[in-house]
């Protein structure tokens, strides 16, 4: 999804939309748990609330930032860029993960505000495990591969509802509870809660994060070919539309 505003625009739309993102995570995830204490039905509670939030947000946001919310959707910008497609420099894509971490812990802090608890404690529910980095790799490749995809056959405009989907999707069918987001992970470690991650997990998470990334990357280009190869393509497909539009 391109973005259109001028670069103070774009950080704080990013700063904001990343703030509510984890806001509306940990918040429905805190309500959740007050009002059942089965966690199957706080878990479809949390996934729907994060999986519509996302959307909203996206849509919302998208023709500010691009609405990515996340420093592996602008490390893939960044690498879109490079190869020629629509992207992000280096120094845009370093200022936009500075506003989403910051946004990530704004909103976690926010979330404990809203419901009477102590802002700031940092979260004891240790995510520990090879099988939890294995569902974090999987599910941010996914992530990944649904945005690269649909922007590579021409459909961008369905990347909101498409990540929403693949997100409620992925929080239950990944053993990690697909977190698919650095930011979001550290802001995460910010709350004792239901949704919580505590700092000793951050760095595998965040690997496991970032090598999904790379991965997702990977995939979209044995998929659907280089950008530039890619965009070629579709232009030399939509020509005759051109010209007799």
């Amino acid at each position: 999804m391109s973005a259109t505003a001028p670069l103070p625009r774009r950080i704080a739309a990013e700063f904001t939309g990343t703030a509510a993102l984890v806001a509306v995570v940990i918040g429905s995830g805190i309500q959740a748990s007050a009002l059942s204490r089965d966690t199957a039905v706080a878990l479809l509670a949390n996934s729907l609330a994060s999986a519509i939030g996302l959307g909203l947000l996206v849509t919302l946001l998208g023709p500010l930032s691009g609405a990515h919310l996340n420093p592996v959707v602008t490390l893939v910008a960044w690498w879109d860029g490079r190869s020629g497609g629509d992207g992000i420099g280096w120094r845009g894509g370093l200022a936009y993960v500075v506003a989403q971490t910051a946004g990530a812990i704004s909103g976690a802090v926010l979330a404990e505000a809203m419901f009477g608890r102590e802002p700031g404690v940092f979260a004891t529910q240790v995510r520990a495990g090879g099988h939890l980095l294995v569902g974090e790799v999987v599910a941010t490749a996914g992530l990944v591969l649904v945005i690269q995809g649909l922007g590579r056959i021409g459909r961008a405009r369905l990347v909101p509802a498409a990540v929403a989907a693949y997100i409620a999707a992925a929080i239950w069918f990944t053993s990690s509870g697909s977190f698919a987001n650095p930011a979001g992970t550290v802001g995460r470690a910010f709350s004792d809660s239901f949704a919580g991650i505590a700092p000793v997990s951050l760095p595998g998470f965040v690997a496991a994060q970032l090598a999904g990334g790379v991965l997702g990357i990977v995939l979209s280009v044995v998929l659907y070919g280089p950008t530039r190869a890619r965009e070629a393509q579709v232009t030399s497909i939509n020509t005759p539309f051109r010209a007799a539009s």
